[in-house]
């Protein structure tokens, strides 16, 4: 059997309808994918189980198939793998990488505030839990962890956990497994070798690659596309009341996506079917036109 040398993925949160900042990041993914001749899975991110529905799961499956993608294996359900997560954090306990946490959110409202606007955790509970109190969440140590990658679209870059997030929750105080331990876990297991996504999630690499190591498991390359934002300067997503997807126009939507995406799609693409727009941009794609960033892009 072939060795895999490249294996993408997508993988969205089911908290709402795909919008044109999802399409954006699921093409750049896609073709990342397709063009090197590798794979690209799909993951549901639905391990924040309040924030998500079946309901938007199902709808955002029906609207990928409608703007054509097509992916490798089933999709993974992160709500379906609590026992991975589980597994995972008690060899990172028995390790001493993770300490319990008692501080509830009243007590670190104080804390300084992490660029992606998460609170720096200041050490109450790092050496131990206060008297009389139980612990409610689990945490992550940093030390004094500086984490440096090259992205495939952003450059060089270079992160001081314990100065930008602190030690940060792997488990969440309401029992529910954190999404960085969630995306390294399932990342390692389908073993994948290259993420592609939005750049929102850049200043989240650097706690998911300090995990890793502290896992052993390998580190995927990094590629962050620019983000799509609204009239406002806004992230498109369901908080900021970005419009769903035309699933009646789905080579329209794609060739918006592929334009955002700096690769000049000719004119009258829009109106071929969406095969043949994915026939020319797996022929046409390059990385190296995609708009850098890391500010969010303006959707025209």
């Amino acid at each position: 059997m072939l060795k895999v040398t490249y294996r993408g993925r997508f993988a969205p949160s089911p908290t709402g309808p795909l919008h044109f900042g999802s399409l954006v990041a699921a093409t750049g993914s896609f073709l990342e994918a397709r063009t090197h001749g590798g794979e690209w899975l799909l993951r549901i991110e639905d391990v924040d189980a309040p924030r998500c529905s079946s309901a938007a799961a199902t709808a955002m499956l029906s609207a990928l198939e409608a703007h054509g993608f097509e992916w490798d294996g089933h999709p993974v359900w992160q709500s379906r793998r609590a026992d991975a997560y589980a597994a995972t954090l008690e060899r990172l306990i028995a390790a001493g990488h993770v300490f319990a946490c008692a501080c509830t959110r009243r007590e670190l409202a104080d804390s300084a505030i992490a660029p992606d606007g998460a609170a720096i955790y200041p050490g109450t509970c790092r050496a131990g839990l206060p008297p009389g109190r139980a612990a409610r969440a689990w945490r992550l140590r940093v030390g004094t962890a500086r984490i440096a990658f090259d992205d495939a679209i952003q450059g060089h870059v270079e992160s001081d956990l314990a100065r930008e997030a602190g030690d940060f929750i792997l488990r969440r105080a309401d029992g529910l497994f954190a999404y960085q331990l969630a995306v390294v876990v399932d990342d390692a297991e389908a073993g994948i070798t290259h993420v592609v996504r939005g750049a929102d999630l850049l200043l989240s690499t650097a706690r998911q690659i300090h995990l890793q190591g502290c896992l052993g498991v390998a580190m995927p390359a990094y590629a962050h596309l620019p983000v799509a934002v609204n009239a406002a300067g806004e992230k498109l997503s369901k908080q900021t009341l970005a419009a769903p997807l035309d699933l009646l126009r789905p080579a329209a939507s794609v060739v918006a996506a592929l334009d955002f995406l700096g690769q000049s799609p000719p004119a009258g693409l829009a109106a071929a079917d969406v095969a043949a727009v994915w026939a020319w941009a797996v022929a046409n794609w390059r990385l190296a036109r995609v708009p850098r960033g890391p500010a969010p892009c303006p959707v025209a």
